[in-house]
């Protein structure tokens, strides 16, 4: 398999912003009308749905120019979770409220921080009662928790959800006067923009998967829409983030196939997004500027370096409990994907993910210890992928051929319009492999439940938007029926 220089690629890409054909068809601005562009004459048609503007002088510029990056600090290492309490202690701290759930209250986790905290005399409050897969519901709660006890900053010590819910009470700690959608994503909420800086919050993930760590993303499952949604600003991501192998030494392999099937789809949805330039225009104020902004050659590094860790260690800790190297390697590259899709977005999967969870009305999946029924998240965004990069292949073949190489594919005499094809044959083979449910068919869907998947889809904004061909609702029906089965 040829090697791939992501640092070459994204110095080519530097260059090549300046002097990109920004005609429909390369901008990837879905639509489907002929047009005149000047690389190609008379008639070269665009494989996107919106019309074509004559071009006039803007008052300002007419595509995005400006992309940010922001991530947490991050300390990795095993058995770095004891300094913890030193960190607060440096903070000056008055109260700490430490989030986790119920199943990780009495592990190692928990107690080595809880000794740290106690050991440099730091005062904190526990709140055990973290809802995994997070609701509007379980948020409220420990926003009210933190708001009773006169919290000044946070620690989260456990998954994606812990880390979540501890963003969530953080900011609502900040703004006690808000309604709790204002800050949700629109159109489900108002997506109001964070203009205040948020109490301390330091990070110890305990899975290796959503990367909440590093991103200021927190997602749960609006229930009276039944879809997920989330909150979304650069100003809810953790001052710091522990990433510490030791604490993922306990996860069961469902949990660590589950966890590391997110890293896979983060890293491979933020590469093939929308360029960060050709997403829309450049906003009124730089605050406005979205968390999620498109493809960009320094999160493009770090999404190829993850999926290329992904492939290699994913299947040795599945297949092997005491796999410490590829454990480690596994958290790494959660962490790796987290600053990847953390700045430049996830697309499709993740987008039709949300309805697969919150319509789920009979599956739970073996080894998580949970009393509700739960598809878990990296499960959710897995068994769509196949069908969702067969079709987002039709723009930007190229990336999609070298995601299929990283997954041993020969891709020597392929041609462009196979890329999609190619890709999801080596992504079901490498499923197969690992005993992914066999699409949403296994998790209890039909094709009844289409519709209602579909629909819940469409408001997914925030991230739907970032696929670099639009999906209109029959493209997202037919890559639904395409994920009854995937193998």
């Amino acid at each position: 398999m040829a090697s791939i220089n992501p640092a070459a690629r994204s110095l080519r890409l530097l260059q090549q912003v300046g002097s990109r054909c920004l005609c429909p068809a390369h901008s990837r601005q879905p639509v489907a009308v002929a047009h005149n562009c000047p690389s190609h004459g008379q008639g070269h048609r665009a494989a996107t749905r919106q019309g074509y503007a004559s071009v006039k002088k803007p008052t300002r510029p007419a595509m995005e120019y400006a992309f940010e990056m922001a991530s947490s600090n991050i300390r990795f290492g095993e058995g770095a979770t004891r300094e913890v309490g030193m960190d607060f202690l440096n903070l000056k701290t008055n109260k700490v409220c430490v989030l986790t759930d119920p199943n990780l209250k009495t592990m190692h986790p928990v107690r080595e921080a809880i000794r740290s905290l106690e050991e440099n005399n730091v005062n904190y409050v526990l709140y055990d009662r973290v809802r995994i897969e997070p609701s509007d519901a379980s948020f409220k709660d420990a926003i009210a928790f933190a708001q009773q006890h006169q919290v000044d900053s946070f620690l989260a010590v456990g998954g994606g959800s812990v880390m979540d819910t501890a963003k969530a009470a953080n900011l609502y700690s900040s703004y006690p006067d808000a309604d709790f959608l204002d800050f949700v994503n629109a159109p489900i909420g108002k997506g109001r923009p964070i203009d205040k800086a948020l109490r301390p919050l330091i990070a110890i993930p305990t899975t290796a998967g959503t990367g909440s760590e590093t991103t200021g993303t927190a997602i749960f499952d609006y229930k009276p829409l039944k879809v997920k949604t989330g909150i979304a600003h650069r100003a809810l991501k953790p001052l710091l983030g522990i990433v510490d192998p030791l604490n993922t030494r306990s996860m069961p392999a469902q949990v660590h196939l589950a966890s590391g099937l997110d890293v896979l789809c983060h890293a491979m949805e933020s590469y093939t997004a929308i360029p960060y330039n050709l997403r829309s225009a450049p906003p009124l104020n730089p605050l406005l500027r979205p968390a999620y902004q498109g493809s960009n050659p320094i999160s493009d590094v770090w999404s190829l370096r993850a999926l290329q860790m992904v492939v290699e260690y994913l299947p040795r800790v599945v297949k092997d409990p005491n796999d410490h190297q590829a454990q480690s390697q596994m958290l790494l590259a959660a962490t790796f994907a987290g600053i990847g899709f953390g700045n430049a977005g996830v697309h499709l999967c993740h987008g039709m993910s949300y309805p697969i969870s919150g319509l789920n009305k009979q599956y739970k999946h073996p080894q998580y210890q949970v009393d509700h029924n739960m598809v878990p998240h990296g499960i959710s965004v897995a068994v769509t992928a196949p069908a969702v990069f067969q079709f987002t292949s039709a723009m930007y073949p190229e990336r999609h051929l070298e995601l299929a190489e990283l997954f041993g594919a020969d891709i020597t005499n392929v041609k462009k319009e196979d890329a999609g094809r190619v890709l999801a044959d080596r992504l079901r083979v490498y499923f197969q492999d690992l005993k992914v449910p066999n699409g949403i068919g296994a998790l209890g869907f039909g094709s009844q439940d289409i519709p209602a998947l579909v629909e819940g889809t469409l408001p997914q904004h925030r991230v739907i938007k970032l696929a670099p061909l639009e999906a209109a609702k029959d493209d997202l029906q037919r890559i639904f029926e395409q994920s009854l089965n995937i193998y």
